[in-house]
């Protein structure tokens, strides 16, 4: 039999905006409106009936034209994008409809980018709650519904809020999406809806619901026709210890019905995973999912949408982000097909590259996806923790390239417990900070393997002989010299303003101590071997360092580890060298 499921709904958004605040706001706003067991909570997933909806709503669902065939919403509460990036279904998603929340302060920030490049690669619909508008200079809470609570602010308060309302609708635009305040949109199959909310104070939350129950019904009922008697399928949204069920997993249930016993198929990175339940599980009403305290009842069977806690033995290898089927049927063809499901997601790697590791297959896409963009190889993306293999894989391509011995992981932890100074591990809750962190790392560390590449280079160096401080003559010839521009080394060959090489620096002496090096400004005696000073060379004369042609080609490659002194000293050098050959250094 077929019947309309829940709408199956998540939030979005930039650190901080409030994704997590707008949830617990609607749940605790639920289950204040409704009666006792009317609100069903299940791992990471709450369910707000529709009869609780139009208690929340009232006259707002009268704009909602049609009668209401969806059973209520499905709130889906999981850490950053991965109900997102969980395994494709049906050509989109987990979630049929998402809510990107901003913070109407701030406005659409780089967490915020990502979001919606994550909305567009899916193609899930979506509306924009401006979050934290009780945070606007002048925001008096008022009684009723947002739209006449923004009527009676103050004129300052009205005026600051639309001014942020069209900052944000103008970067949208930037974006190529059209969007509009929700009572200002006239096309909701053209334009984003724009819902003002608090979640401290629940303005905005009625219209909130209101919105997505709509759209639900107006545009998505087709999608959400599940077939509740016929086998289940969901997706893996975590897998945990449980105290006094062990090892066990949460799901969410958007097809079909799943008992007790069922032998169940959950796809993995290698050969699906075949086992039967042991026990089924959902929380006691009204219970917070978060709260360890919590209890849970057991439960015959579940049907969909649904979030449920599933005991199975043999599922230690079973990842978050993984699809779950109920096996009715033809074992081996439910096997092929969940294969087949998995591999249309796996990340495709490179021969060379970093080394990449998340904590769901969904987050692990996630993460690749954005590699891509930038043009970043892969050459493995693993699930899990950072461990030794991790890094000695990074190792490997350290002769090849260093900039690509490395280990990204996305919410996961190091648990190396070493450090390989050849390789660099990044760790990051937040995607977008992982990416950014790395790319800094690769400028600098760049930056820092070329400024060693310079230094094998015989660079520009200005120097002159001090009058007064000949010490010997010749064999070898000691003089006083002053670093006018660059680094004067030991072992650098030298010559006049006529090109030719006349000598080199035998030996150093700084302050009477033997240096191997002098900087600009610097006063130090040199020995030159197979010069006469008053001969070939005299006091006050002015002499440069001699670089082979091959070097100046590197250095101007490399001028911007140059400074502008030493650029110009290499300008006087290549003047001087091409009066005898004019292509030289060309």
């Amino acid at each position: 039999m077929t019947q309309i499921r829940s709408l199956i709904c998540t939030t979005l958004g930039h650190v901080d905006h409030g994704k997590s605040s707008i949830l617990d706001k609607i749940r605790n706003t639920s289950i204040v409106k409704s009666e006792a067991g009317a609100i069903t909570q299940a791992i990471g997933a709450s369910i707000v009936p529709l009869e609780v909806i139009k208690k929340i709503c009232g006259v707002l669902l009268d704009n909602v034209k049609g009668k209401f065939t969806i059973p209520g919403l499905l709130f889906i509460d999981t850490p950053g994008h991965a109900a997102f990036t969980n395994l494709r279904k049906r050509g989109g998603n987990l979630a049929d409809i998402a809510i990107l929340v901003i913070d109407i302060r701030e406005g659409i920030m780089p967490q915020t980018l990502e979001s919606i490049e994550i909305l567009r690669n899916y193609k899930t619909p979506f509306v924009i709650a401006t979050n934290k508008v009780d945070l606007i200079n002048g925001w008096q809470k008022k009684q009723g519904f947002v739209l006449k609570s923004i009527q009676d602010q103050p004129e300052s308060t009205q005026k600051l809020l639309e001014e942020k309302h069209y900052q944000i609708v103008g970067k949208l635009s930037e974006l190529g999406l059209s969007a509009e305040r929700f009572d200002r949109v006239e096309d909701y199959t053209k334009q984003i809806a724009i819902i003002p909310t608090s979640a401290s104070t629940g303005e905005g939350i009625p219209e909130l619901l209101m919105v997505l129950t709509g759209l639900a019904q107006k545009f998505l009922e087709s999608c959400l026709t599940c077939n509740i008697d016929g086998p289940a399928k969901g997706t893996i949204l975590e897998v945990k210890e449980a105290k006094g069920i062990g090892k066990c997993v949460d799901a969410i249930i958007y097809d079909g019905t799943l008992k007790k016993g069922d032998t169940i198929v959950i796809g993995s990175l290698t050969e699906p995973i075949v086992t039967k339940i042991k026990a089924l599980f959902e929380p006691a009403a009204l219970s917070e999912i978060r709260d360890k305290k919590s209890k849970f009842k057991s439960v015959p069977q579940v049907k969909a949408a649904i979030g449920v806690r599933i005991s199975a033995p043999e599922i230690d290898d079973v990842v978050a982000g993984m699809p779950l089927s109920s096996a009715s049927g033809d074992l081996e063809k439910i096997k092929q097909e969940m294969k087949k499901e998995v591999e249309e997601v796996i990340i495709e790697t490179d021969r060379d590259g970093i080394v990449i590791k998340a904590d769901t297959l969904g987050s692990l896409e996630a993460l690749s996806k954005l590699l891509n963009e930038k043009q970043i190889p892969i050459k493995k993306a693993l699930i899990g923790v950072v461990t030794k293999k991790d890094l000695a894989d990074a190792e490997a391509n350290y002769e090849n390239d260093p900039l690509l011995a490395v280990v990204l992981g996305f919410n996961v932890k190091d648990e190396s417990g070493i450090c390989k100074e050849k390789v660099k591990v990044f760790v990051n809750e937040v995607i977008y900070r992982l990416i950014e962190d790395f790319e800094k790392w690769q400028i600098d560390e760049k930056k820092r393997i070329e400024s060693k590449k310079i230094d094998l280079l015989v660079r520009p160096v200005k120097i002159q002989i001090l009058p007064g401080y000949v010490f010997r003559q010749n064999n070898p010839a000691v003089c006083g010299v002053e670093v006018m521009e660059g680094k004067l080394k030991t072992g650098i060959h030298l010559m006049k303003k006529d090109g030719k090489d006349i000598t080199e620096v035998k030996s150093m002496q700084k302050e009477q101590e033997t240096a191997e090096f002098a900087d600009k400004k610097d006063q130090v005696a040199i020995s030159m071997p197979g010069v006469t000073i008053g001969r070939q060379i005299m006091e006050g004369d002015i002499l440069y360092s001699s670089i082979p042609e091959e070097d100046f080609k590197k250095l101007k490659e490399l001028k911007q580890y140059l400074s502008k002194e030493e650029i110009t000293v290499l300008k006087e050098i290549a003047e001087i060298k091409r009066k005898d050959n004019p292509t030289w250094g060309v």
